[in-house]
């Protein structure tokens, strides 16, 4: 008997072994992008508060007759949620608040405290997925056209251009 093949693997083979593993959970881990897929997950939420939040208004304005009040009203219809954004530092933003009713807590922003005080059309108002848990705006943008179109968006997608609905 040779002692030579009672020997076990030689540190050469060991290493070789070892890139080919490193290789291929590298390849599996650039084609599975968990990045991607959480950023889609987080989309398809923005996705469903945006028609939630929509449609607890037209349930509002189907029972009383008419719109929430505090939604703001605009004359552009080109207006993108960026450009929603970037006008909520003025006195008239179209961020809705997620905190308080009756305006507490939601200077500066669109209450539509009206919609879940009572929970007849919401629980909540929803939130984007990574807008903080203590900050008094939920990162979805509304407003209304001068022919009562609502149109509810989140400016802060990742996988599309925006996230917007208007009815």
């Amino acid at each position: 008997m040779n002692k030579k093949s009672e020997q076990g693997f030689t540190l050469l083979e060991i290493l070789l072994v070892v890139a080919a593993i490193a290789i291929l959970a590298g390849i599996v881990i650039l084609a599975i992008n968990p990045n991607k897929q959480l950023g889609d997950t987080r989309d398809a939420q923005r996705r469903m508060d945006v028609n939630t939040i929509l449609n607890g208004v037209y349930q509002y304005s189907l029972v009383s007759g008419s719109l929430p009040s505090t939604i703001n009203a605009t004359s552009s219809t080109s207006y993108t949620c960026d450009e929603l954004k970037a006008a909520a530092t003025a006195a008239t933003s179209t961020e809705i608040c997620r905190t308080g009713l009756s305006g507490v807590g939601c200077e500066g922003r669109t209450d539509l405290g009206v919609l879940y005080a009572s929970e007849t059309y919401l629980t909540a108002i929803p939130h984007d997925p990574q807008v903080l848990v203590t900050a008094t705006g939920t990162g979805y943008y509304i407003v209304k056209s001068l022919n009562n179109r609502v149109t509810v968006c989140s400016p802060e997608s990742e996988q599309t251009a925006e996230i917007r609905v208007t009815r």
